[in-house]
């Protein structure tokens, strides 16, 4: 065989996948070859779609995914980018008319390799046997880096900086077409004289499936063809070896029933060991030395200083000049024919970043390695559930993206309800295109924020999830019935009610609210029933407001409240310090379930209405429930003091009766261990117990007296108790606390506060307090507002009532206002 035309073989054109030096010589050889047939690295059963290349709407990067038909996660990506050799030679030959081909093992056995693989793994040592025909690489080989090597060969410590020096750089200064292959071939030759397979044992079978769809080109067209493969592989399709040597290697081979397609890829995927098991780390980087066709480090530069003047940094053209007289110097200083990505980065991260590295990982993540999404026509084949899915996602308006985005959806509008519906549905199917997260604007329930990112590998979700139905609605609705049939636990079925409201599957709901209602009925575990409260509650209020009927939810939901009502107070009892700590978080959860619960929306018929006071009635009940707990000696401290401040909080208990059950349990009668449990399930938890203690100090006297008390050898005992209670609290609320007690219970003026009957506060407006913050609400309210103490909304001139507006806006009154200065 022969690299060269008119020799006495093929062309074989040996590259580094994902290389633009190597794409810029592919295409430069063919261009002097002519080959009648180009043949590539790849599985053959992709022949078919390699007329999609030429499409107008296929876009690299993008990837061809197999996958077995009856095992959709069982799959493999072949990805190529615009600067791919291999991509370089499909677009030559489609635009020659000259056949291409692919000529690697095709994946019906590379799957089915996998898959053998994996049940071999599951099976004993004793049981296990070689796969039938292909060899097994010890678990002991050590995988070498071919261009590791003659890197370090040639003195550089940088695999990719050697190769850029010999490859990418190389450019049209060279005259002979087909000089770098030979060189690189006669590379490869000597690395597996010396390192045999290098410890890809396997390449062997690929290999020898190569060479025979070599010679079956040859016989088809004769020696005019060229061959575009890794550039290891060459000295193997060299090789001379019979044919029925060849066979020998592939008889016996596993074989999977496997589809392909296109798919869209991402630059940031197009890393190692991805694909083809090579890769490159600066994707964005090689994109762009293949797309310059001159001066190739002034346009980057070019590119980094408009990124970083869109983030508003300050970079003039100035920089970018002194960036490029910097690069050109480093590597001429560090003997480099061209600057590489090491001096453009060194040059940038001095110039137009000051030597800082913040803006520098920008510049890395953006342009270095890039956010590229791939788009593939419709034409390329797919299944059915991806098909609606790009069905829906026209319609919606919701394109895929490779960058993270946030989006905030308003679910009263059409569409933004839609692109709800779709999000929930496809992650009920597994399918993580989007994850809701916190709303950093309204907290109201027809508000939703995701998070989202189209990853390549959703592809193989979205196949994997056509096994439940061909729309999404569809799959969706089936994959929720089976999950409620196969759920473990009370609560698992009761979050996938609430899911399934999310997404609005109507034929999914009376199932699993069937199971629902049985798992529940014969569920007794009161932490169980607990669990699944809060998320039926929040079902109902999703449903509210997407206009869903919960009818039948909400009789499954207050029939649980009931039994948990029933069955706390004796499931509270003599429960150890771990259980009593899991009951009150129980007790909270219950607790917010029960105020969403009873909550009324504003009804004003008469069925509304008699919903709303059954709706009063269980919180009624709850509180009663409230009272039980926070009177037994048999509950634990903590749960006994969350139920006085939950009661408290809802004004269920008053401050004097509060103040009497601490009273209580801090007298001397009380194990000091309990008292401090107690303490903790009262103001600890991130409750706001803080703030609780700063303003009525009745409540802060008797929790000092107490400590004061607590005899030595059991304050060491209650200490670390303590400690975490008070630890939770913010940092100005501890200083607070500090300081009144540094100043002893009553010092805020006990006269005026027995005179208010509200403690911390005085009976009539303090004026002259009021007046000390008038100057900080001028510059809030604006430099030509003037602020009216007594709250009759006189401002500036005009006698409009532009601080009361303001103060609207930001959810406040006057009567706000003017207690800043209380």
């Amino acid at each position: 065989m022969s690299d060269r035309d008119g020799g006495t073989g093929p062309l074989l054109l040996g590259v580094r996948h994902h290389g633009p030096g190597s794409a810029r010589a592919v295409r430069a050889a063919l261009e002097a070859a002519g080959p009648r047939t180009v043949l590539i690295e790849g599985p053959p059963e992709a022949d078919a779609l390699i007329a999609l290349a030429a499409d107008e709407d296929m876009r690299p990067p993008v990837a061809l995914l197999a996958h077995v038909v009856d095992e959709p996660g069982r799959s493999a990506f072949w990805p190529l980018a615009e600067f791919s050799p291999e991509w370089v030679a499909i677009r030559w030959a489609l635009e020659h008319g000259v056949p291409a081909r692919f000529i690697d093992l095709p994946a019906t056995h590379t799957l089915a390799w996998g898959r053998e693989e994996r049940e071999d793994q599951e099976q004993e040592p004793s049981e296990k046997g070689e796969p039938g025909g292909l060899p097994s690489e010890p678990a002991e080989a050590v995988r070498i880096d071919p261009l590791a090597v003659l890197a370090e060969t040639a003195g550089y410590d940088d695999a990719e900086r050697w190769w850029e020096d010999v490859i990418e750089h190389r450019g049209a200064r060279d005259g002979d077409a087909f000089a770098p292959f030979e060189v690189l071939g006669e590379a490869m030759g000597a690395l597996r004289e010396a390192f045999g397979t290098g410890g890809h044992e396997r390449d062997l079978v690929r290999e020898a499936y190569m060479r025979l769809q070599v010679r079956a080109a040859q016989r088809e067209f004769g020696d005019d063809v060229a061959v575009v493969c890794g550039a290891w592989h060459v000295p193997a399709l060299r090789q001379r070896t019979t044919v029925a040597a060849d066979r020998a290697l592939l008889k016996g081979l596993p074989k999977a029933k496997a589809d392909m397609t296109w798919v869209p890829w991402t630059h940031r995927r197009l890393s190692r060991m991805s694909g083809y098991g090579a890769g490159i780390d600066s994707p964005g980087w090689y994109g762009h030395l293949f797309g310059a066709a001159d001066r190739p480090i002034e346009r980057w530069m070019t590119k980094v200083a408009r990124l970083l003047r869109d983030e508003d940094r300050p970079v003039s053209s100035a920089h970018v000049i002194e960036a490029v007289r910097l690069a050109d110097t480093l590597a001429a200083m560090r003997g480099r024919p061209l600057p590489g990505l090491t001096e453009t980065t060194d040059a940038v991260r001095a110039v137009m970043c000051e030597g800082s590295d913040v803006p520098l990982a920008l510049v890395h993540d953006r342009l270095v390695v890039g956010d590229v999404l791939g788009e593939v026509p419709a034409a390329a084949p797919a299944v059915p559930l991806q098909r609606d899915l790009d069905r829906l996602q026209r319609r919606l308006r919701l394109k895929p993206e490779a960058q993270e985005r946030e989006l905030e959806l308003d679910l009263r509008k059409e569409n933004d309800a839609g692109r709800s519906r779709l999000l929930h549905r496809l992650r009920l199917l597994g399918i993580e295109w989007g994850e809701p997260t916190a709303s950093r604007g309204s907290t109201g329930t027809f508000r939703e924020t995701w998070r989202l990112r189209w990853e390549p590998e959703l592809a193989v979700r979205v196949a994997e999830a056509g096994v439940w139905g061909t729309t999404v609605l569809a799959a969706a609705t089936a994959k929720a019935e089976a999950d409620a049939v196969g759920a473990r636990s009370l609560a698992d079925v009761t979050g996938l009610a609430e899911r399934c409201l999310l997404a609005e599957l109507p034929d999914a709901l009376p199932v699993v609210m069937r199971i629902l209602a049985d798992r529940a009925a014969l569920d007794a575990d009161v932490g169980h029933l607990a669990q699944a409260l809060p998320a039926l509650v929040r079902s109902l209020r999703y449903g509210d407001v997407r206009g869903t009927d919960t009818e039948a939810l909400a009789e499954v939901a207050a029939g649980l409240a009931e039994r948990v009502f029933v069955g706390l107070p004796p499931a509270c009892a003599a429960l150890d310090a771990d259980a009593a700590e899991e009951m009150r978080g129980h007790v909270d959860a219950v607790h917010g379930a029960v105020g969403l619960l009873g909550e009324g929306e504003g009804e004003d018929s008469a069925s509304q209405g008699e919903k709303s006071a059954s709706r009063a009635g269980i919180r009624g009940r709850w509180h009663g429930v409230l009272r039980t707990l926070s009177g037994r000696d048999t509950v634990p401290g903590v749960v006994r003091g969350r139920a006085v401040r939950l009661l408290l909080d809802d004004g269920a208990l008053g401050q004097e009766e509060a103040a009497r059950l601490m009273g209580l349990v801090l007298s001397p009668g009380t194990e000091p261990a309990d008292a401090a449990a107690w303490i903790e399930g009262f103001v600890g938890g991130g409750s706001g117990g803080g703030m609780l203690l700063v303003h009525d100090e009745r409540l802060l006297g008797l929790v000092d007296a107490w400590l004061t008390g607590v005899p030595g050898d059991a304050f060491t005992d209650v200490l670390p108790l303590l400690r975490r209670t008070f630890s939770a609290y913010e940092p100005g609320v501890r200083r607070t606390l500090g300081e009144l007690v540094r100043r002893g219970p009553g010092t805020r003026g006990s006269a005026t506060a027995t005179a208010s009957g509200i403690p911390g506060f005085a009976p009539d407006l303090d004026t002259a307090r009021a007046d000390a913050v008038l100057p900080v609400l001028r510059l809030l309210l604006g430099p030509d507002e003037t602020v009216d103490v007594e709250g009759s909304g006189d401002t500036g001139t005009n006698g409009s009532s532009t601080h009361n507006n303001a103060a609207n806006e930001n959810g406040a009154d006057d009567n706000d206002l003017v207690g800043v200065g209380r």
